[in-house]
């Protein structure tokens, strides 16, 4: 094997590059280590473009083995990685949007981006993914302008920024202030995913600034290495469009474009003129099958006057101010008296509707993933139909999309969810998107917040979502990049064409003190720090005001949950008597909840919760008071005899445990026989005056109970 290392330190910790030929075929390939989590990565660029394409073919797959943690996956009858867990997807959104805005959109060349990780610790396989796919890109001799550096922050347990932190203090969000995925370059980002407990902006920003630094050593790092070992990158020539195409586009649509832009809210206008265009050059090319050119023609061109008409006129395509939210609407409750909980909003042309289900604690989510096994008792869920897009389209499987907007949303709301002592139940939120002109992802936010608080949800505050848009200056080949001081506008709520050719879709969620979550992509290089510094002082002032609204609407989470939702009780037992209410092979708390009709966890520190419609967590909790009923002497009781023997009566005191009076404890006389004064099935009054545990047998007393209860003959 012939090999080659580079290690840098990053984070406290030895970062090592290893490149060999192990994956010779590939394109490019390198091994990155960082502590005993080890990834490969491999790139390559199909010989052949594809014609007729239309858009630039990029692939990012993020694999999962679990023999990297010495873990062997599945049932008795699957022990094979089948499709891509949830974590594995966002691990690829996380990859692939950080490489994407690096390559000239241009090529017709497909590109595929595979991360295998091969050895899992403590440390973030995801940022090392970053970190290795751009090695293998940048010393391949596939065109792209890299490197980029990927780093992970935050505070933990104290006021100091930590950079790579451990799996412990990653998945504790209780030990975490914030917690930052960042991706950069030059000083700029590109990527970012984020979770906080209500950080304010400032603090945020300081972060991006010592992320940056990290960033800027692991780029330079890998300068290093492509000037050692890097090969000449690919020259693919762009295709030229027919100088009589631009000809008949600026004669015919090219007057008409301004107008169609700027015609108000939405994108139908636009759209029609892009229709026509499309209609017209079919007809002078009647023998061409492919029209690419033609059509970046037209989007570029869109492109164009969208960002001159807002740096130079602070012009919207809607009118609106650069600052200003579209009209809002918000709605709590209302759909149907059936659903837990509900909410409705509306920011202009994005109409979400979330729905509520509440559940007990055996629905929550088991997680056996790569990085660690846990429970769910939150989920958020995002569904984006065809019709929300005004398209035709395949229903079926969840796609990366879907994910993603589901996850960053579940991220936004999880910091102000009630603890499970709280509120004991799963919760599972469901958003669909009715109507997308951008941003159904903050949506689903605020509805998931107007349906949390309309079921009843004490969560600690109401949390609201907002994406901030950008127009910067500087357009080279079609390209967009960032120059040392580039003129720009910063755009509140971005819509249609503005979430479509804005140079960045910054989403900010968070309630009134401070911001939950953030996810950042970009179509330029990368975005300043300071841009994004404003960017979510801007937010804020957006927030508040979609809080405003949800507060007018319902000020505060109901008192009461949905009457169609379970109820849930909770108990306690001893953990030594957990076995007695399973019972053999579950025998005993099958027969409870089948008569009972609820459904019962048990803890390991004893805890019972009990969940069941109508009376049944009632009843089912009554059974296992009575089952583990600890007696003591003293007590004084009612039971039914239930068995007369020569020496003294057996009296049930609960479903489960029988005590005995013997003959000389019944009355305050001498009892001849026993049946002379009692009889089967007779309710009496008895006094516990001794147990004996090891035996298990429970001494009773009528007497001692009642000295009247029987009469001297």
């Amino acid at each position: 094997m012939n090999k080659k290392e580079y290690s840098v330190e990053i984070g406290g910790k030895t970062l090592t590059a290893i490149f060999s030929d192990l994956a010779e075929q590939a394109h490019g390939s390198v091994m990155l280590k960082y502590g005993e989590t080890i990834v490969l990565a491999t790139v390559c660029m199909s010989h052949d473009k594809q014609a007729g394409l239309g858009f630039f073919n990029l692939t990012v797959d993020y694999v999962e083995r679990f023999y990297a943690t010495g873990k062997i996956l599945g049932s008795r009858f699957m022990h094979r990685e089948g499709k891509p867990s949830e974590d594995a997807v966002l691990a690829s959104r996380v990859i692939d949007r950080t490489l994407r805005p690096l390559f000239d959109q241009s090529i017709r060349h497909a590109v595929q981006v595979i991360v295998t990780v091969l050895s899992l610790d403590v440390d973030d396989p995801t940022v090392l993914a970053v970190n290795a796919a751009s090695l293998a890109l940048a010393v391949s001799d596939i065109p792209w302008n890299g490197p980029v550096g990927a780093v992970r922050i935050g505070k933990y347990d104290n006021d100091d920024f930590k950079i790579s932190p451990a799996q412990a203090l990653r998945l504790d969000d209780t030990k975490y202030k914030f917690d930052l995925t960042i991706c950069g370059k030059d000083g700029n980002i590109n990527m970012i995913e984020a979770s906080a407990h209500e950080v304010n902006e400032e603090e945020l920003e300081e972060a991006f600034k010592k992320a940056s630094e990290e960033i800027i050593k692991l780029e330079n790092f890998q300068k290093k290495i492509v000037a050692e070992i890097g090969v000449p990158k690919k020259v693919i020539e762009r295709e030229k469009i027919l100088e009589e195409s631009v000809r008949l586009f600026d004669e015919n649509i090219l007057p008409k474009m301004e107008k169609a832009i700027f015609s108000g809210p939405g994108k139908k206008e636009i759209d029609e003129l892009h229709s026509i265009w499309n209609k017209m050059v079919a007809e002078k090319y009647p023998d061409q099958d492919d029209f690419t050119l033609e059509d970046n023609l037209f989007d570029e061109t869109e492109n164009k006057i969208l960002h001159e008409q807002a740096i130079k006129k602070d012009k919207r395509a809607d009118g609106r101010a650069m600052d200003e939210l579209r009209d809002l609407y918000v709605q709590a409750g209302g759909v149907s008296s059936i659903l837990h909980g509900s909410g409705i909003f509306y920011r202009g042309g994005t109409h979400v509707l979330s729905v509520l289900t509440l559940g007990g604690p055996e629905e929550r989510l088991l997680v056996d993933g790569m990085k660690a096994k846990e429970e769910k008792r939150f989920m958020h869920h995002y569904n984006f139909p065809p019709y929300s897009s005004g398209e035709v389209g395949r229903m079926g499987n969840t796609g990366r999309r879907e994910i993603g907007h589901g996850a960053l949303a579940e991220k936004a709301l999880a910091m102000m969810l009630p603890s499970v002592e709280e509120f004991p139940y799963t919760m599972r939120v469901v958003s669909e998107s009715m109507a997308s002109n951008g941003s159904t992802s903050q949506a689903s936010i605020c509805a998931s917040t107007l349906a949390l608080m309309d079921g009843g949800v004490p969560i600690k505050a109401p949390v609201a979502g907002i994406a901030m848009g950008l127009m910067m200056e500087s357009i080279t080949n079609g390209q967009l990049r960032i120059t040392n001081e580039p003129k720009y506008k910063i755009l509140t709520d971005i819509q249609g064409p503005e979430d479509h050719h804005g140079d960045m879709d910054f989403k900010v969620a968070g309630t009134r003190e401070g911001v939950t979550a953030i996810q950042l992509d970009v179509k330029v290089e990368g975005v300043p720090i300071k841009i994004l510094g404003e960017a979510m002082l801007q937010s804020k002032k957006a927030r508040v005001a979609i809080l405003d609204k949800i507060e007018k609407e319902i000020s505060a989470p109901r008192a009461q949950i949905s009457p169609n939702a379970p109820k849930i009780l909770i108990m306690k037992i001893k953990p030594d008597q957990i076995g007695m209410v399973i019972g053999g092979g579950g025998k005993t708390i099958k027969e409870i909840k089948e008569k009972s009709g609820a459904e019962i966890t048990i803890e390991d520190d004893g805890t019972v919760y009990l969940t069941g419609k109508g009376e049944s967590a009632e009843l089912a909790k009554k059974v296992i008071e009575e089952m583990t009923h600890e007696f003591k002497v003293g007590e004084v009781l009612k039971g039914e005899v239930v068995r007369i023997a020569d020496f003294g009566a057996f009296v049930r005191l609960n479903h489960f445990t029988d005590g005995m009076v013997h003959i000389s404890e019944m009355a305050p006389f001498r009892v001849e026989r026993v049946s002379d004064i009692i009889k089967d099935g007779m309710i009496v009054p008895v006094k516990i005056i001794k147990v004996d545990h090891e035996q298990g047998k429970i001494s009773l007393s009528i007497k001692e109970a009642d000295s009247g209860f029987f009469k001297k003959p």
